[in-house]
């Protein structure tokens, strides 16, 4: 059974909340370099650098969200406390669902548009990951552009996910973002 929150409702497992902030801090680092790393007459050093990250935390964010999807088998979410609107919480589900079919989406869009235009992802190289595909520059435009687009999406669905979360925070104080705070009380 997992750990209650101070508002007397289940709580995420230990496990499921660090997996939650580890992607969600990677994912948030990913945005602003995704973004800078394209601008033309960026120095080539710091471009370098952000490309090296976004490429290999791509990898990484991947992992942990096969993990998390792994877990989440295993240990289902608790459920919402009463307080929450049938609707609401239907929302909510179809919100998470998105938001980790897009991260998927993302990492194999990124995947697919770096082996695709030959490039190489350092951290798959040094484990001696074999490259799977070659070159192919009619993949790496459609990749790119899914990548593009599926990025859009992601920011607006994060951004509803973040906002949610501070409504119910700081104006309903119902306990539901409790449930996943990185550090709490457990009873």
């Amino acid at each position: 059974m997992p750990p209650k929150d101070t508002f007397d409702s289940p709580a995420y497992r230990p496990t499921a909340r660090l997996l939650h902030w580890l992607i969600a801090a990677l994912i948030l680092l990913m945005i602003p370099a995704g973004q800078i790393m394209i601008v033309k007459g960026l120095p080539r050093g710091l471009q370098d650098a952000l490309f090296l990250f976004h490429k290999n935390a791509g990898v990484v964010i991947g992992l942990l969200m096969l993990v998390r999807l792994g877990f989440r088998l295993r240990y289902p979410p608790p459920p919402l406390p009463p307080s929450v609107a049938p609707l609401q919480a239907r929302i909510a589900g179809i919100t998470h669902a998105l938001l980790c079919l897009l991260v998927f989406v993302m990492v194999v869009s990124g995947y697919l548009r770096v082996m695709a235009g030959g490039f190489p992802i350092e951290g798959l190289d040094a484990l001696g990951v074999p490259d799977l595909m070659g070159r192919n520059p009619g993949l790496e435009t459609v990749a790119k552009t899914t990548h593009a687009i599926t990025r859009l999406a992601l920011v607006v669905l994060i951004g509803l996910h973040i906002g949610a979360a501070l409504f119910h925070a700081l104006w309903l104080r119902d306990g539901v973002m409790a449930r996943m705070a990185p550090r709490r009380s457990v009873k």
